[in-house]
């Protein structure tokens, strides 16, 4: 599929969990995904115990994408204790790993940052306590911060945030409950409402919803593999994103929305 001359294709996905067994599994379904869009959009968890045996082989498989590849980690690339060696073989495979940074592809400013857990509303959890819970929340709050220092920096018309943990609790809808606080956090969402984006995208919760929205009416897509394989069992586990090319005229003060498929 060639480039469209009136609109920017993005196809996102995460929670790909790539382990050594991984290997030759990927590259179909990557090249479809580069066919289909103009970018990829990695959603983190990119690897299931965050090792360099499976960062290659995901940049092996990734050796099939002919187009721009953003990426932000999750929690399984941490597990190691390495992840900034994940960071550095992607890298070197050609992916733009954001932690807290912003991008430009095709005149879209991308935000991203991995994000934490901690609840969502009037159940987010308090940093009051113990010191270990006011270190827990405070994490929360970091990437809050780096989130709100990466859209901060962009000067684009249209904007994606890049997330791995939910910044909504209606994308989490479908997990046990007694989890929620483990899948994202409202604090996310607040500088999604001082710094509107076109589209936000997270991965983390394998069965959830697939939509949402923030407060202010900006559409959040869960696009962990295992939830668009479950969901979607007839088409390609990623899911698609248009924006128009340039600006188009605003009514109302609102900036149009994007469509998806």
């Amino acid at each position: 599929m060639g480039k469209s001359t009136s609109t920017i294709r993005f196809a996102a996905v995460g929670d790909l969990h790539v382990t050594r067994e991984s290997a030759g599994s990927l590259r179909s379904f990557f090249a479809q995904a580069s066919e289909a869009a103009d970018a990829v959009l990695l959603c983190g968890d990119l690897t299931d115990y965050g090792t360099a045996e499976e960062a290659q082989v995901l940049a092996d498989e990734l050796g099939a994408v002919s187009v721009p590849i953003v990426a932000v980690l999750g929690n399984h690339d941490f597990e190691s204790g390495t992840p900034q060696v994940v960071v550095d073989i992607l890298a070197g495979a050609g992916v733009r790993v954001l932690d807290g940074e912003a991008c430009e592809v095709e005149g879209v400013g991308i935000a991203g940052i991995k994000g934490f857990a901690g609840g969502f509303g009037r159940a987010s959890l308090g940093a009051w306590g113990e010191p270990a819970i006011k270190q827990f929340v405070q994490e929360a709050l970091h990437e809050a911060m780096k989130l709100e220092s990466a859209l901060a920096k962009l000067r684009t018309p249209r904007r994606i945030a890049l997330l791995h943990y939910a910044p909504v609790a209606a994308t989490v809808e479908g997990e046990p409950p007694e989890i929620f606080p483990f899948l994202g956090s409202s604090r996310l969402e607040e500088p999604l409402l001082r710094y509107p984006v076109d589209a936000v995208f997270h991965g983390h919760a394998h069965r959830g919803a697939m939509e949402g929205r923030t407060m202010n009416g900006v559409p959040v897509f869960n696009v962990a593999r295992p939830l668009l394989k479950r969901s979607r069992p007839d088409v390609p586990p990623f899911r698609l994103f248009e924006l128009p090319r340039e600006t188009e005229p605003q009514q109302s003060g609102q900036r149009p929305q994007g469509a998806s498929a």
